[in-house]
């Protein structure tokens, strides 16, 4: 990868004319982006963050209907109870998700040290 400076010429806006840019709607689209460079980058560390924050959310939910049941022994809010094991496969699911794409991601990224290295040997063989 070859990488070079290019001088350029900078110049004031003309008199009166008014900005692009829009403070709120660049502003989400910056937090997108990162949020999306994180997820690339980091797959591991974001649905873990995720996968807790489903977890955190199920746990809030189900405490309550457990000490129900241990107090009288019946379960009354099964809605909760199911939505709150659902929550908590889509925690597991996160969570495994981030462990398989953090795998590809190390993979794919040997391969490309490997092809580098390659291209670098070659290169040195080349006249």
């Amino acid at each position: 990868m070859h990488v070079f400076d290019k001088i350029i010429n900078y110049r004031d806006r003309p008199r009166g004319s008014e900005s692009k840019l829009n403070t709120f709607a660049d502003g989400i689209k910056i937090i997108k982006t990162i949020v999306h460079l994180f997820a690339d980058y980091k797959p591991l560390q974001f649905f873990s963050l995720i996968s807790l924050l489903l977890f955190l959310i199920s746990g809030a939910f189900v405490l309550p209907v457990i000490q129900e049941y241990f107090e009288t022994g019946l379960v009354k809010r099964f809605p909760t109870l199911i939505a709150c094991g659902f929550g908590f496969m889509a925690a597991m699911i996160s969570f495994f998700s981030g462990v398989i794409l953090q795998t590809i991601r190390h993979k794919e990224r040997r391969e490309f040290e490997i092809a580098l290295n390659q291209v670098i040997t070659l290169s040195k063989l080349l006249p």
